[in-house]
């Protein structure tokens, strides 16, 4: 036992493997962020580790017969002069505690800082060498890759319209983001009014006043902070509402399907809550439709029922631990079904994974725990669900965590989880095989633009290695829905079968992953129909679309169904060379215009009724209009 290591990082007390106590935390805290909230804690503790051999090791808080505090750590190589993350953790063991896998070379010595973000009190880890059996054979393997000036990354979500992935980081006065380029990282701040609420407890994006730019949700213990995008995407404003809420899982959702976007928060002590948009700026708290008990965590919004209409799923613990299943029924009104469904448990859990695992056409679930000891698997079948945990491998795993995610990692065409220290791949047989030498969850999304799922870290992320697999990724547009069609359902047919996704913001407990639709395809070279089912309950279908690519695909421009709003403005000259001039539309209307990719190539406002068209590709365009009409979309060629 080794009593408190404090100071600074070129004090840290060097130790070895075993087992160590840290006083309670006095010493500079760490502010490179390996692992977590963006936000630093007051104080930190630090320690060396040089490696005497190369192997695997297990840092963790979570030790037998101590009690458990709620801790965050972050190591580094590098040392003290030019760190750089090489491992982290927070949260990821049973009741706050901390646990990660990570590699270590022989000789190099290696820095650990914990820091008082959660707590300051004494307590005791271990550091210990793991014995790792070789992974899964569809499993993939992920390489820890650096994006040079970020930190506290909490989100993956493509933030400038390019269909590429970002990553994202909220802080307190200012938030970054790592833009994906050409195989390199562009980090931009964007300097923001101090925000009320720091996203301690959750993080959510979503654009949703429809502009074009996409929105942030920071969920904290006393409240919820909007940072609303302006026209051109270059500032935000902060909006904090004045009520009280303990904030767990934020999402973005159209909880009362009129079109526009709301949001959601679960609230720990009281009655969750709901932000509805009226459609004109505006949000307007509201609570007690959605639960009306305490101890609620992990929020998600996926369709149980197949009727287009998004179901509310609650992972409970603490005061009232009985999970919510809240059917909607199509107009913002929520029943819970929990009990009846088998769905409702008193053990200790934070989320849930929420994916279609046998490919039959409706989502199943996966409620991880996170101290209570079990997981259940629940099939869903027509809406009814049935418990096959047992022999499904998820019974015998005893790994605890907060984060429950579901995601095709090997783009084998099966959904997989991810949670309690593994990657649990899908074998297609309704079990799965555990892969804990996978990195721990964070958010998720394509950061290298690989078609390959990777997984955000504190200050970069694990590179998806990949496989032979194809993949298709679909990113639905909403004009009459909401902008980022959360709440549409998208279904894919090829050679394996039918494979579906639900456009959400917000899974898991903390971190907000891609938007979008990401199909694994295993070794089908086609996909015969993709189909998305709107918000609305349009339903669009397009043929034979090309694959290991991403399509951005704008509602009402494929079947036709919107003809109507797309004739009731026109648009002249078409062809087109440096401007176009509309009729039938306000001035001053917002316009957009996209490629035939489906990439914003052009945001502007309309100056009287035209709009310049500087430096436009000769090409097939989509422009939409949006006014007191609505939203509005036509084509145009420019020459």
């Amino acid at each position: 036992m080794l009593a408190a290591a404090q100071g600074t990082c070129v004090a840290a007390v060097p130790i070895g493997l075993g087992t160590h106590t840290a006083a309670q935390l006095t010493g500079t805290a760490p502010t490179l962020l390996c692992s977590g909230p963006a936000t630093p804690g007051a104080f930190g503790a630090w320690y060396s580790f040089t490696a005497p051999s190369t192997m695997t090791v297990t840092l963790s808080s979570n030790v037998v017969g101590y009690p458990n505090v709620d801790t965050r750590f972050h190591v580094y190589t590098g040392g003290c002069a030019s760190p750089a993350c090489h491992a982290g953790d927070d949260d990821s063991g049973p009741n706050y505690t901390s646990i990660t896998t990570f590699d270590v070379v022989g000789g190099v010595t290696y820095l650990i800082a914990w820091d008082s973000y959660w707590s300051a009190s004494s307590f005791t880890f271990t550091l210990l060498e793991t014995t790792v059996p070789p992974p899964p054979q569809n499993s993939v393997l992920f390489t820890s890759t650096s994006i040079p000036g970020a930190g506290g990354i909490q989100g993956v979500v493509d933030m400038n319209n390019d269909g590429l992935d970002d990553a994202v980081m909220p802080g307190s006065s200012s938030f970054k983001v790592a833009y994906q380029g050409a195989g390199a990282f562009n980090v931009t701040t964007f300097p923001t009014t101090n925000a009320d609420n720091t996203a301690s407890w959750s993080f959510a994006i979503g654009d949703w006043d429809s502009n074009g730019f996409r929105d942030l949700l920071y969920g904290g213990g006393s409240g919820a902070t909007f940072m609303t995008a302006d026209a051109n995407g270059t500032a935000y404003t902060e909006w904090s509402p004045s009520n009280y809420i303990f904030c767990q899982r934020t999402n973005f959702v159209d909880l009362n399907n009129d079109g526009h976007l709301d949001a959601f928060s679960c609230h720990d002590v009281d009655a969750n809550v709901g932000f509805i948009n009226n459609g004109a700026g505006s949000l307007t708290f509201t609570q007690g439709g959605y639960g009306t008990t305490c101890g609620n965590y992990g929020s998600i919004f996926t369709d149980i029922d197949n009727d287009g209409a998004m179901d509310l799923f609650v992972a409970k613990c603490g005061c009232d631990p009985n999970d919510l299943m809240m059917l909607n029924n199509g107009s913002g009104a929520f029943n819970n079904i929990a009990v009846a469904q088998g769905l409702s448990d008193g053990h200790q859990s934070w989320s849930s994974a929420w994916g279609d695992f046998d490919n039959d056409g409706d989502m199943d679930v996966l409620i991880g725990a996170s101290s209570s000891g079990y997981h259940k698997l629940m099939r869903n079948q027509q809406g009814s669900f049935t418990n096959i945990t047992p022999g499904s491998g998820m019974d015998t795993w005893n790994g605890q965590s907060i984060e429950w995610t579901s995601h095709d990692f090997n783009n084998d065409g099966w959904v997989d989880i991810m949670g309690g220290g593994a990657i649990h791949y899908n074998n297609g047989d309704g079990t799965f095989s555990h892969d804990n030498t996978a990195p721990g969850n964070q958010a998720i999304g394509d950061l290298n633009g690989d078609g390959f799922l990777d997984v955000a870290s504190g200050s970069g992320y694990y590179m998806n290695q990949g496989n032979d697999n194809n993949w298709i990724r679909i990113n639905p547009q909403g004009t009459i829905s909401n902008r980022d069609a959360i709440g549409a359902r998208v279904t894919i047919t090829s050679a394996l079968g039918t494979q579906i996704r639900d456009i959400r913001s917000g899974d898991g407990f903390r971190y907000m992953s891609y938007i979008g639709a990401h199909f694994g395809l295993g070794s089908d070279e086609q996909v015969d129909e993709v189909s998305i089912k709107w918000p609305n309950g349009d339903v669009e279908t397009i043929k034979n679309p090309a694959i290991n690519t991403t399509h951005t695909v704008l509602q009402g421009t494929f079947t036709g169904i919107e003809q109507s709003r797309m004739e009731a403005f026109g648009l002249y000259p078409n062809p087109a060379t440096d401007r176009l001039t509309f009729t039938g539309v306000e001035p001053r209307s917002r316009v957009e215009v996209m490629d035939a990719a489906g990439k914003l190539v052009l945001g502007s406002m309309l100056q009287g009724n035209s709009l310049s068209l500087p430096g436009l590709e000769p090409g097939m365009y989509t422009v939409r209009v949006m006014d007191g009409h609505g939203a509005r979309v036509a084509s145009f060629v420019a020459q």
